[in-house]
């Protein structure tokens, strides 16, 4: 790959352009439709040259880094414009609109969709950073609809970025086990920094009294709205039915405390002790 061409210039778009510059040599080429982002980009090194979508006729891989609200119908005014031979990958944390969006386009074979697990809680070009990706996980969703040249590309790519490859057939499982293990997390980071802000009022004790355990918590909840509002009305579905079992378990937990259940609060928070095994793969 000799020239990359990426659309959207944020914290996994812009740590991607910095990663590809070193594993592969290519030349960076950015589209973005904030202008400040554009700048900020080049004036960083981050991209070769700003440019705009026709860029996507002489590359050799496009990599669409927007919002996902906005992914399904760049990915088709892409794969409308590239040649036969260019790869085409989406980095978006949900994969089942914009699979069915290019389900029936001539040049389906072209695009993977794949989605890196990695982020931080900043965004725009000044959070983009080196390593983001390394030993992270990336998915790469609907595998066989995919050509396999473009698949063995992809693999390729992101071995050279230290990930670890999984495959998942289904898009749509993909987003409802997402759902679960990322979207959650970040709901659930707003809405207790939500409620410690009305709460607390005096901001300076929040500041004082807080410890490690609450800035780690609520770390998901400096993320960028505009990141993250689209994700959450995409997967609605799926985010609907993770958060009914989430408040079910928190109403479960308020009615012991309210009755003093000590042996039920104990057990309830040992029998999830186990979420470290699951996590860490080190069996207790």
């Amino acid at each position: 790959m000799k020239k990359i061409a990426i659309i959207g210039l944020g914290l996994i778009g812009g740590s991607l352009a910095l990663e590809l510059k070193k594993t592969t040599w290519a030349t960076i080429y950015g589209v973005d439709n904030n202008p400040n982002h554009l700048e900020k980009a080049l004036e960083l090194g981050i991209i070769f040259k700003k440019t705009d979508l026709e860029i996507v006729k002489e590359v050799d891989a496009v990599i669409i880094a927007v919002p996902v609200n906005a992914i399904p119908k760049i990915t088709l005014q892409v794969l409308d414009l590239i040649d036969n031979n260019t790869l085409v990958f989406d980095v978006g944390s949900t994969k089942f609109d914009v699979c069915k969006a290019v389900k029936d386009h001539p040049k389906r074979g072209n695009f993977v969709a794949i989605h890196p697990i990695a982020g931080t809680e900043f965004s725009g070009p000044e959070a983009a950073i080196y390593d983001l990706f390394t030993d992270k996980v990336n998915i790469i969703c609907e595998q066989n609809l995919s050509n396999k040249k473009m698949i063995e590309k992809v693999v390729s790519l992101f071995e050279k970025l230290k990930m670890q490859n999984v495959f998942m057939e289904s898009a749509k499982q993909h987003d409802k086990h997402i759902a679960y293990v990322s979207h959650l997390s970040h709901i659930s980071s707003f809405m207790l920094g939500k409620t410690v802000l009305e709460i607390e009022k005096d901001e300076k004790s929040i500041f004082n009294m807080a410890g490690s355990g609450f800035a780690s918590t609520v770390r998901l909840a400096k993320s960028n709205p505009e990141t993250w509002t689209p994700i959450f009305l995409q997967n609605k579905e799926n985010i609907l039915e993770s958060l009914n079992a989430y408040i079910n378990n928190l109403n479960q937990f308020k009615e012991i405390i309210t009755n003093e259940s000590a042996a039920e609060v104990f057990t309830i928070m040992q029998n999830t002790n186990r979420i470290k095994s699951v996590l860490t793969g080190i069996k207790n």
